[in-house]
């Protein structure tokens, strides 16, 4: 039980842990991959797994790990999620799966929990890809499903490259790649998240458990027209990129409705993006997700036929390029009946099973080893947003059943 007189509380931690990255005009967080709030992010997990006596650990690609026993001794069980978030995000995405990780390891040495297995809590690195474009990078490096060079490459919105990020923040561009040796170690993955939709709260349920991740990908889209006066331009003279981008933003709508997907186009930029100047280039970000490929294919080639027939009616040239693209993820059966039971036991009832159509670590490590992931409410469903919200008790709920989990797994 080293460690456990002097912890912080979950109630603690998440005070602690809630400034960090906060905006103060937006109240949403602001907390981008190598960056001084990933920083300071990064310096709060390492003092959680030192006031606990884990063995703390930065791996390669800038994943961090605390540990409770001998990591070489194979088959361990790992939790948590990751610290960053999308621009203006909410306090829950990822850091709930953290702080509930530290705090389920307290709860298990509270009940004098005999580990068997090693037990190791992470943090994953630039889970939303708020920076650079690609969501997951470091679990991506980690299981070998992104390239050194496709990493070296990465720019975030000013052009700074992830090598020199990384470079500025201390860590060694150079070292990054696929850690096979560590994914060998580790028998089973189970990540805590804040339920990201209303399925909870519509059936009542503090704790879920994923079933699956839908198929989803990021595709932007370059408009190319050609810049003029705004005022001294005829209309019928204009080559306006903006024109095709909006009538592309209403197909991807319209796409999505008859494939009974979602797509959304969130980010744009604009040049030379003057108040009274046309584009010359508009570029946007589209992101779909569906409940199988086929729909989500139906969704993303309708999308790209409509933007080119417009492109072609107002002389526009248009490329389309994939960013990213995670196919769907069927969680292990049997780990997540495993859960099932453990949950469904202790609970006297069956425990909900969802799917989600966001990504998360878990679902990129699926790959290479078993994973599970638990879901707790959201009483409103909102995610990405300050908005976002769990109540404390459920939050406990959670941290309850994942130490239930922890301990079914790793305590046998």
């Amino acid at each position: 039980m080293s460690g456990q007189a002097t912890a912080p509380s979950f109630h603690d931690m998440w005070r602690d842990l809630a400034p960090i990255g906060r905006d103060a005009t937006t109240r949403g967080y602001r907390r981008y991959a190598w960056t001084g709030a990933d920083t300071d992010c990064r310096a709060w997990f390492k003092a959680q797994a030192e006031t606990r006596g884990l063995t703390y650990e930065l791996d390669r690609n800038g994943n961090q790990w605390a540990w409770l026993g001998d990591p070489a001794a194979g088959d361990a069980v790992v939790t948590g999620s990751h610290l960053d978030s999308v621009p203006d995000g909410g306090a829950f995405d990822g850091p709930l799966g953290v702080v509930s990780a530290f705090a389920a390891v307290d709860e298990l040495r509270a009940r004098d929990a005999h580990f068997t297995k090693p037990l190791a809590v992470v943090n994953f690195g630039d889970e939303e890809g708020a920076r650079f474009g690609l969501a997951c990078v470091g679990s991506r490096l980690t299981a070998g499903q992104l390239t050194i060079e496709a990493a070296h490459k990465l720019r975030d919105g000013d052009g700074v490259t992830l090598p020199q990020a990384m470079e500025a923040a201390g860590h060694d561009p150079y070292s990054i790649g696929p850690d096979p040796e560590r994914l060998a170690r580790i028998g089973a993955f189970v990540e805590l998240h804040v339920e990201q939709g209303r399925a909870l709260d519509l059936t009542g349920d503090p704790v879920g458990i994923a079933s699956a991740i839908w198929p989803h990908g990021r595709w932007r889209f370059d408009f190319r027209g050609e810049a003029n006066h705004a005022g001294t331009t005829r209309l019928a003279d204009r080559r306006d990129p903006m024109l095709t981008y909006a009538e592309t933003v209403l197909a991807a709508r319209r796409e999505a409705e008859l494939a009974g997907a979602v797509a959304t186009f969130g980010k744009v930029s604009v040049e030379p993006n003057g108040v009274n100047a046309i584009p010359s280039l508009v570029r946007g970000w589209l992101d779909s997700r569906a409940a199988d490929q086929p729909a989500l294919d139906q969704v993303v080639t309708g999308v790209e036929k409509a933007a080119r027939e417009y492109a072609e009616r107002h002389g526009i040239d248009l490329d389309v390029v994939r960013e990213s693209f995670t196919p769907v993820v069927e969680f292990e059966d049997a780990l997540r009946d495993e859960l099932g039971a453990i949950l469904g036991g202790k609970a006297g009832r069956p425990i909900p099973v969802l799917g989600t159509g966001a990504g998360h670590d878990a679902g990129i490590l699926s790959a290479s080893i078993p994973t599970a992931m638990l879901f707790v409410r959201n009483p409103t469903g909102v995610s990405h947003s300050p908005a976002e919200y769990a109540a404390e008790d459920d939050c406990l709920a959670g941290v309850t059943a994942l130490a239930d989990v922890l301990e079914g797994l790793a305590c046998r």
